[in-house]
């Protein structure tokens, strides 16, 4: 699952070819999937620099991920004469939250009534509105971001509070891991307890979508019911960079940030 697997995408018909690939794949994992959800890609241009996105763009990508948020509000300004849309997948501190509330049609990470509320202010302020999913730490890794499974139920009741939050669904990031067993539970265990979570779920919150799989196991997910799927490398090509440098730093310093391969 190493990014050497990804070769760059350079031009409009290496994206077209890539994109095809994913989406062949994505196809063939929904019909192995016993779920029979739709399946929303969602390209993953973090690190990307932005003439690299306008060949992207050209072949047809109409909405992007992004993990930083300065990174992320940097592109949407540049490429403000396109007609892309922009989803925050990544943590987010309570002082960027400005910037989502200017710019994301989209936050993948929602894991805090702090941030919650100071969205919901800056984006009642701007008149705007904001689909969010809530993220669930399926692996229970002290490196990973997100709501433990069992906090997830009385989180989800406070969101009607927030009206300009439009709920969506749960995120999850998977360990990062060639057991593919081990992969597989935590994506069986974010849809479990979202079909457990509709049964209580006040009203105004949907928990229609999955958002989980990334570069190295998106077919896994989507045999597990995900409804998005967030690729990067396997559309733009290989980083450079180190994992941490995607990701926050872990809480536990003893610990290597896992999933940040797979985007």
């Amino acid at each position: 699952m190493g990014g050497l697997m990804y070769p760059t995408a350079a031009s409009v018909a290496d994206f077209d070819r890539n994109l095809a690939h994913v989406r062949a794949r994505i196809e063939q994992a929904r019909a192995r999937s016993p779920f029979g959800q739709d399946v929303r890609l969602l390209p993953v241009s973090k690190t990307v620099p932005e003439e690299r996105i306008r060949l992207a763009i050209e072949a047809g990508c109409g909405q992007l991920g992004e993990n930083k948020v300065q990174e992320a509000h940097r592109k949407w300004r540049s490429l403000a004469d396109t007609p892309v849309s922009w989803s925050v997948i990544g943590h987010l501190q309570t002082n960027k939250a400005k910037l989502v509330a200017e710019f994301a049609t989209e936050f993948q990470a929602l894991d805090s009534l702090r941030v919650a509320e100071t969205l919901d202010r800056r984006l009642q302020a701007a008149g705007r509105s904001l689909d969010v999913f809530v993220q669930v730490n399926t692996s229970a890794e002290d490196s990973k971001f997100g709501l433990a499974p069992g906090e997830v139920e009385a989180f989800v009741r406070q969101l009607p509070s927030y009206s300009a939050l439009r709920v969506r669904g749960l995120m999850t990031l998977a360990i990062f891991s060639t057991d593919t067993d081990r992969v597989r539970a935590c994506f069986a265990r974010l849809r479990t307890l979202r079909d457990q979570l509709r049964q209580s779920a006040p009203d105004g919150v949907g928990l229609d979508e999955l958002s989980m799989g990334m570069s190295g196991d998106f077919e896994l997910a989507i045999e597990e019911g995900a409804s998005v799927v967030r690729v990067g490398q396997a559309i733009f090509g290989a980083r450079a960079l180190p994992n941490d440098h995607y990701w926050p730093e872990p809480t536990n310093p003893g610990t290597s940030p896992g999933g940040a391969a797979r985007i």
